[in-house]
């Protein structure tokens, strides 16, 4: 005859059951665990002791509004003499007494989220569920401890900006397990439009990352639903903040929490990709931030990117533009709706609106082997992703009388794909995980597959004439420097041509401001086997005022033949170079122990800058908090703006400290300085 359990009270041992969780970041104040793997928790029994094979105990648990056996989110079992891998279950692991110790374990296929368990008549008790890459069994297991440090546990990184010969790492605080982060991830599961409209179910789909990543990618963005972050990428920031306002993803999940699921304004791709790392790692889906250089952005899925230019050389407005960077995030799981496990790890998904899918702005996730190997027809968005890493590009001239002609020009797509290396801010290139080398056999076979004939069709012939742009190796943004256009006559022939040389601000996805610089050259001769070099000046006081917050110039040379009526088009695009923010560390680095950032930034600029103002944010240094100083007055040309800003580390270990300097003609440089916090 069993007999249930007199249970007075209860220890949900937060510390060491989160802790062998690895959410102890996340506080140890409320039970946090991941699935498939057991946690303890321990009764005190009002009356008797536990006895093996008399006492008895059932528990139920369930999450969700709509809980279910259906729908695999509520689950009733009792005591057994061992835990199960395969479902809910529980065993008492103390021998007998008035104490009882109990080890449970979820399935490593239960829906992730928050779980109420109940012990019989006695009560009830709170956890929340989180994905588990450290089980063999969960669809995101990862099965490298460096690798998990890295794409599970860190909180700060690298994202890559710049253009494809110029990387810039900005430091990035991903901070997924500051405070209250965690249940705001929850909150944003619970606001997506599939819950409303089917909460059962959306529940239940929580089981698989696959489903999980490709909400996130929706609700990142708020152009269906009440997602997080409003894109911006012409005209002022009215209303909102610059995306380079942003250093991380914590003050930005906290605004849309705090604003009632209004979007924040503004966001751009490497924002929208950051705060979706931030998400998933909060919920257990190891994931990396990738950077795509000289990404295509094809509207049709013909693969082919159709530019267009006028008589000067100068790209008209196309929704297909390419962009000098794009980033995305990749999720580590295993794709076991696809044939076959060869498209398990890495997939691509982004959260940036750009085009639909199933009528909602979210693209992938895609299994970056289907890009690399073709295979187009695999879910999800394959011909887009595809298309950002391979697309060509054909150009076409317009000229005064309305008729056109197509222009030789060779732009790659799909350049230096960078992501940060595991253990160090070190860039790494995972471009061969993307598409096979250039001009390979393997290539060619992918092409064939994806129906990609116009790549086929383009032979890399030596060029009669060849067009190419250099520049010079110091390029700091308040400079005036030179950039040339280089032409060789490759042909036994005099050759006389017309050579434009112009430069424009631009933003990093592709929109053209104003003209920086510009030559026309009309009679440039070159004799056979001639090549000839034409400087552009380009001077702080015409590109000062035209450039973004990008940095970014476009550099455009048309060269156009009088004999043959063919013409020749190079296009570069060039980093100004902003000046190093130095971060010094006052004070011995320990937990809990008030420390000084000194931060030191030289003016680069013939001008003063006003409204100068320093701030800081990273992991565990500040609270999870920005602390922002400002300069009294004006720093004049060469100076040196200087603040010492204080703050007070909560955790040992390495931690980076992000730093910001912005001002009214010198905008959101960017900086961070490594720290190891001591115990």
């Amino acid at each position: 005859m069993s007999q249930a359990l007199d249970i007075e009270r209860w220890d949900l041992e937060y510390k060491v059951n989160n802790q062998a969780h690895h959410t102890d970041l996340n506080g140890v104040d409320r039970l946090i665990v991941r699935r498939g793997q057991p946690f303890n928790i321990s009764l005190y029994l009002g009356s008797g002791s536990y006895q093996p094979g008399v006492s008895s105990l059932d528990l139920t648990v369930e999450t969700g509004p709509q809980p279910s056996e259906e729908w695999a989110t509520r689950a009733s079992f009792g005591l057994s003499t061992n835990t199960k891998a395969n479902r809910w279950s529980a065993a008492v692991v103390s021998p007998p007494g008035e104490k009882v110790t109990l080890s449970i374990c979820s399935p490593p296929k239960a829906p992730i989220g928050r779980y109420t368990l109940t012990l019989g008549s006695s009560g009830q008790l709170q956890f929340i569920l989180l994905f588990n890459p450290w089980c063999p069994g969960d669809a995101v297991y990862l099965d490298d401890e460096q690798s998990l440090q890295e794409y599970v546990l860190s909180q700060d990184g690298i994202i890559f900006r710049g253009s494809y010969k110029y990387p810039v790492a900005t430091p990035w605080n991903f901070g997924q397990f500051e405070s209250r982060i965690l249940d705001i991830c929850l909150r944003i599961l619970d606001t997506n439009p599939k819950f409303f409209n089917n909460p059962a179910k959306d529940c239940s789909k929580r089981r698989n990352p696959v489903y999980v990543s490709r909400v996130l990618s929706a609700m990142v963005n708020c152009n269906d639903d009440q997602g997080l972050l409003l894109g911006k990428w012409t005209d002022g920031y009215e209303g909102g903040v610059s995306p380079m306002f942003w250093k991380g993803s914590v003050e930005i999940l906290r605004k849309w929490d705090t604003q009632q699921c209004q979007p924040v304004r503004y966001g751009q791709c490497w924002v929208f990709a950051a705060v979706a790392c931030t998400i998933s790692r909060a919920l257990g889906i190891p994931c990396r931030v990738v950077t795509n250089y000289l990404s295509a952005h094809d509207t049709n899925r013909n693969l082919i990117i159709e530019r267009k230019i006028d008589e000067n050389g100068k790209l008209v407005a196309s929704r297909e533009m390419i962009w000098n960077y794009h980033c995305w995030v990749e999720g580590w799981m295993t794709r076991q709706d696809l044939s076959g496990s060869d498209f398990d790890g890495w997939q691509a998904f982004d959260p940036t609106p750009q085009e639909k899918s199933d009528k909602v702005y979210c693209c992938g996730p895609i299994p970056v082997r289907a890009i690399k190997e073709g295979e187009l027809t695999f879910k999800y968005d394959a011909p887009f992703v595809f298309a950002e890493v391979n697309a060509d590009v054909l150009t076409v001239m317009t000229k005064a009388d309305g008729s056109t002609s197509e222009v030789t020009s060779v732009t790659l797509v799909g350049q230096n794909i960078s992501t940060k290396s595991v253990g160090s801010d070190a860039r790494e290139d995972i471009t061969h995980l993307y598409k096979f080398p250039e001009g390979s056999d393997e290539e060619r076979e992918t092409f064939k597959k994806a129906g990609h004939q116009n790549k086929l069709l383009l032979e890399k012939e030596n060029q009669n004439l060849h067009l190419a742009i250099k520049v010079s190796p110091d390029m700091k943004k308040g400079c005036d420097f030179d950039v040339f256009a280089v032409v060789t006559n490759n042909t036994q022939s005099n050759k006389r041509c017309r050579l434009v040389f112009g430069s424009y601000a631009v933003t990093y996805n592709g929109v053209l401001g104003g003209s920086c610089g510009f030559k026309d050259l009309l009679n440039v001769e070159l004799s056979p086997g001639a090549a000839r070099q034409v400087q552009l000046r380009l001077n702080y006081s015409k590109y000062g005022p035209l450039v973004t917050d990008d940095n970014l110039i476009r550099l455009g040379a048309l060269l156009h033949e009088y004999t043959s009526d063919k013409a020749v088009l190079a296009v570069r695009n060039i980093v100004l170079e902003n000046p190093q923010i130095e971060v010094r560390i006052l004070g011995e680095p320990k937990e809990n122990r008030k420390l000084a950032a000194e931060l030191t930034l030289k003016n680069p600029l013939p001008e003063p800058l006003e409204n100068c103002c320093f701030s800081i944010e990273g992991a565990n240094l500040t609270g999870g908090n920005i602390i922002s100083e400002r300069l009294n007055s004006a720093v004049g040309p060469g100076e040196d703006a200087q603040v010492k800003i204080y703050f007070t580390p909560t955790h040992s270990g390495l931690r980076k400290l992000v730093v910001d300097f912005d001002s009214n003609r010198l905008c959101h440089v960017k900086g961070y300085k490594n720290v190891i916090i001591g115990k």
